[in-house]
């Protein structure tokens, strides 16, 4: 019996055959030289596949004969894709959670860095360069407002103000025109995520339970008593800075701070979280002036807030015009108690500068002084001013004075207040450096505001301007013209913010300036009171006589029927003419006076 034929089994190919054949010639070479074999040659022993394998091989033997086929091979390649894709979308929902640390290696336009060698000389390869080019991820949408541009050919790409008109009579400031949007396209142009704030980014307040007087050097109760050390350090713009801002008696601005309001008001401030209008009015000074021209949308998302004290709330319930439901046309009233200072002007810079803290939660405000009527659309204002400036912080210049100095001695004219407290201060910030206004301070056109109004977006940077700015009105005079400069030069210094200060005649585009209380007091027509005429002087004796007519009093005469006719001066013919002739060149010249 041949063992060569045991065990065989002949295969597609014959290569099982021709290996035995082999091996059995190599055994009887090998008995030729040894007979300890016995004449019977090694049987190679083969393990029968498993039922497993068998399937297998048919199943790649089936694939391979139908892959050649144009139809089954597109339809397997689509089969093979379609299960690749949902694998790739089942691995990307499982690593949300890594996401943050992705986001963070990865940049725009750049591919995966990869940690391991191996796997960096793999993809050096020229073949995988496209493939990893595949692999970079789009741009995350921007953390901050970046700004917008209009699209070309809009009529406010091209807008410019047209020469002021030539009006003798009127010489003052004016309003100017203004390229507003409609109000549906500023409120779709609202930023829905913050702007940046240049190198600020935390900023919290200094709270003082029991107040420390040691270096004082002006201040008060309500704003604490920073140092001038503290002073020096809040100019060192920081990553987190902590600062004295007002309401320093107290963790919550308005209650037991000084400036206190009811709670009910300060649950109302806290929920509104988009725009808020404020203003002011203490010591009974001005009368409220209702809005103008408000949008429905406007009315019910913007907050408007009106901040009086008792005094003036006190006048309006006499007047009939407050009454329980705190509310005045569109005004919310809210009345402020344990007022900190007796100068209600001084009093005024708390809600003007500070409205960050009493609104935590609101994004934008726009302030407007008491004597002001709003006649534009908030939205639209804040589209003009700020999100197509690309700014937080927008201030209009004064009309006519751009320089402290000037600003400074203008404010002693006017006894705006004590001359020694205002030269005291020009001093002081001469000794920090503080020069008169010039063309080497370009781009910025004036420091000098009117801070009738002020614009604003609730960043860090701006929160901490305003807070600065109100530590300097808190220590030095209540006239913050002459220290907004200051303030804001130094903040610019050590950052890249800016401050957009439109044009005055801009202003008055969207506010209208009424007078205040005490003067409408004095020209508002009153019926003159009844006058009893004194007895008459007894009858003369019949026998005297007068060369002139008796002379009737005024007194005997109603006040109504009392009438001052000015006596015409005639002059020749020739005057008359000659007068006539220059009057009317004057007129016809006119004067053409800026904006």
């Amino acid at each position: 019996m041949n063992g060569g034929s045991l065990g065989m089994r002949t295969g597609s190919y014959g290569s099982l055959d021709k290996q035995l054949q082999q091996n059995n010639t190599a055994t009887n070479n090998n008995n030729s030289n040894n007979n300890n074999y016995n004449g019977v040659s090694p049987i190679p022993t083969v393990r029968k596949p498993s039922k497993m394998q068998k399937e297998k091989e048919r199943l790649f033997h089936w694939i391979c004969k139908f892959a050649g086929r144009k139809r089954v091979g597109m339809l397997l390649l689509c089969v093979i894709s379609a299960v690749v894709f949902v694998w790739v979308l089942y691995v990307g929902k499982g690593e949300d959670g890594q996401e943050s640390e992705t986001v963070q290696t990865i940049g725009v336009n750049e591919s995966i860095p990869l940690n391991n060698p191996v796997e960096r000389d793999a993809l050096s390869s020229p073949n995988l360069v496209g493939v990893v080019q595949d692999l970079t991820l789009p741009p995350p949408p921007p953390a901050v407002f970046l700004g917008y541009t209009l699209p070309p050919g809009h009529p406010c790409n091209v807008f410019t103000l047209p020469p002021p008109p030539a009006d003798r009579k009127r010489t003052g400031p004016r309003p100017c025109p203004v390229c507003y949007l409609p109000v549906e396209e500023a409120i779709a142009l609202m930023p829905k995520v913050p702007s940046d704030s240049p190198v600020l980014k935390n900023l919290t307040y200094i709270y003082e339970e029991n107040l420390s007087r040691d270096g004082e050097f002006g201040g008060s109760d309500f704003g604490g008593y920073p140092t001038l050390k503290q002073r020096s350090d809040s100019y060192d713009i920081r990553e987190s800075m902590s600062v004295h801002c007002g309401f320093v008696r107290g963790i919550k601005p308005g209650r037991n701070t000084g400036y206190d309001m009811d709670d009910d008001d300060l649950l109302d401030m806290e929920q509104c979280n988009g725009v808020v209008v404020a203003s002011a009015i203490f010591g009974n000074f001005d009368e409220i002036n209702q809005p103008r021209n408000i949008s429905d949308h406007s009315k019910a998302t913007v907050c408007f807030y009106m901040f009086i004290d008792e005094e003036t709330e006190t006048a309006m319930k006499s007047a009939g015009t407050l009454g329980s439901s705190k509310k005045v046309g569109l005004w919310r009233v809210v009345v402020v108690r344990n007022i900190p200072y007796v100068d209600a002007r001084r009093t005024g810079k708390i809600p003007k500068l500070l409205v960050h803290r009493m609104f935590p939660n609101a994004r934008f405000s726009l302030w407007i002084d008491g004597k002001l009527e709003l006649v534009v659309d908030p939205y639209q204002i804040l589209e003009r001013f700020l999100w197509r400036k690309n700014a937080t912080f927008a201030i209009s210049r004064h009309y006519k004075r751009f320089d402290v100095f000037t600003e400074a001695e203008a404010n002693k004219a006017a006894k705006k207040y004590d001359n020694a407290s205002i030269d005291f201060q020009i001093n002081f910030y001469k000794s920090e450096g503080l020069t008169p206004y010039s063309e080497a301070k370009l781009p910025i056109t004036s420091d000098v505001p009117e801070g009738c109004v002020i614009i604003r977006e609730h960043v860090p940077i701006s929160n901490l301007f305003t807070c600065l700015w109100y530590n300097e009105v808190d220590r030095f005079t209540s006239r913050d013209q002459i220290s907004f400069s200051t303030v804001r030069d130094k903040i610019t210094a050590k950052t890249n913010w800016s401050i957009n200060m439109f044009l005055d005649c801009e202003r008055r585009n969207f506010v209208v300036q009424k007078y205040h209380k005490e003067v409408l007091d004095r020209i508002a027509p009153h019926e003159p009171a009844a006058v009893q005429p004194p007895p008459l002087p007894p009858s003369p004796p019949a026998a005297v006589l007068f060369d002139n007519p008796p002379i009737k009093s005024t007194l005997e005469t109603p006040p109504e029927r009392i009438v001052s006719i000015p006596v015409r001066k005639i002059l020749p013919r020739r005057a008359r003419g000659r007068y006539s002739y220059r009057r009317h060149r004057k007129v016809a010249a006119g004067n053409l006076n800026s904006y």
